[in-house]
């Protein structure tokens, strides 16, 4: 019995090509990363985005206000440091 697997076809979203499509690696989220041999674009299929809720962005926000460092912030509830001083920033 032969198994055949079922190849997905990859066009490119710049010019729209579906031949020379190579993979290039993953990206930081573990996405797999394409390079079009037609024109050179590196692109994702579909990119993963992680989206915090608009509670955890004021409770970073109360917390920071309430005397935590940004760094703190960022240790406690599990996210970078630049996403706190973003957001204080877009508050101000």
């Amino acid at each position: 019995m032969k198994i055949t697997r079922e190849k997905t076809k990859v066009t490119c979203p710049e010019c729209q090509a579906g031949e020379h499509q190579m993979k290039k690696g993953f990206n930081r989220s573990g996405t797999q990363r394409y390079l079009c041999g037609k024109c050179g674009v590196t692109y994702t299929l579909a990119s993963k985005r992680h989206v915090y809720s608009e509670e955890t962005r004021s409770l970073a926000i109360k917390m920071y206000y309430s005397g935590v460092s940004g760094r703190g912030v960022g240790k406690v509830l599990g996210m970078s440091k630049a996403n706190v001083y973003n957001w204080l920033k877009k508050t101000k």
